[in-house]
């Protein structure tokens, strides 16, 4: 919790006393939304290499970029190989999984486990970056409190609430990619195959037109509304309203990210994508970005069952 300045001190606003690097410092712990957007930017990109880096371990192990789903072959001379690191263990863990009912009914803790991080990067990824607006809306109201003399809780504490919802939806996630691959009759993690991708895209096509999925964008798109209404000054408090941005986001995102089942979870090119599709959402103003995305992915998802049925 930061300690609101006290306006008798001679020495408040100023930094004369201190060396460079001090005052640095000490404007920093001023305005700390600046060292969240920091480590917002260093996770992301972090997530991102781990997930190029388990791309370019599939392509090397199977010899191949078909498991890595639609269009990666474009790109898969270029991803980072390294057969002795973290990202290439998870890889080539998902890569040799069984197939049909024994995913589903038996997956082993190693297979889980490697699921669950692929997913916990994948939501790093494209969800951190898209949280930016949430992060400096409260920094902006904790400014105005902390101005006025009131307690406010540092912006990490929102950010952790955020990711955790996030967290447990990596969870769901894995299960349901092993429900899919187990009706696929792929691997764990290849892209779902015909009638049951099509399926997965007229769902995410589908939940695009839907009221909840407005309602949940408003949501993610004024987080000052919930963010002014239910301030908190105690940690808890402010981790839980974390959790409700990321209660809305998840709301509001699920069934983009549930098109990773159909393209490959290791498929970055989509990634790029749905992260872009997903920020622009949010930024942006109407429906007419969401109803143009539900309506291709929608019409898709129906080519794919009437190809699959010819």
């Amino acid at each position: 919790m930061f300690t609101p300045r006290n306006s008798n001190d001679p020495l408040d606003g100023r930094f004369d006393h201190l060396d460079r690097s001090g005052r640095a410092v000490a404007q920093l712990a001023r305005r700390p939304v600046w060292p969240v957007f920091a480590m917002v930017a260093i996770t992301t990109a972090i997530a991102w290499w781990f997930l190029f880096a388990m791309a370019g371990a599939v392509a090397e192990l199977s010899g191949s970029a078909r498991p890595l789903g639609p269009g990666m072959a474009l790109i898969s001379e270029l991803l980072p190989v390294n057969a002795g690191s973290f990202a290439a263990t998870i890889a080539d863990l998902c890569l040799s999984a069984e197939t049909g009912a024994v995913l589903l009914f038996n997956p082993g803790a190693d297979l889980f486990a490697a699921l669950l991080i692929m997913w916990l990067a994948m939501a790093a990824a494209m969800m951190l970056p898209t949280a930016a607006p949430m992060i400096r809306t409260y920094a902006e109201i904790a400014d105005t409190a902390a101005a006025r003399g009131d307690p406010v809780v540092h912006p990490l504490i929102l950010t952790a609430g955020y990711l955790t919802v996030w967290a447990i939806a990596a969870l769901l996630f894995t299960a349901a990619q092993l429900v899919v691959a187990s009706l696929s009759g792929v691997g764990a993690a290849g892209p779902a195959q015909g009638i049951v991708a099509g399926l997965i895209l007229m769902l995410a096509g589908a939940y695009q037109f839907s009221a909840l999925k407005e309602a949940c964008l408003t949501k993610c798109r004024n987080p000052f509304t919930t963010l002014f209404a239910r301030w908190q000054t105690r940690s808890a408090g402010v981790f839980k309203l974390g959790m409700e941005q990321g209660l809305w986001c998840l709301g509001c995102c699920w069934a983009l990210m549930l098109i990773m089942l159909a393209v490959g979870s290791m498929n970055v090119i989509w990634m790029a994508v749905l992260t872009l599709l997903t920020f622009l959402e949010k930024t942006g103003s109407g429906r007419v970005t969401s109803r143009v995305v539900g309506a291709i992915v929608g019409l898709w998802g129906v080519a794919l069952i009437f190809s699959s049925a010819i």
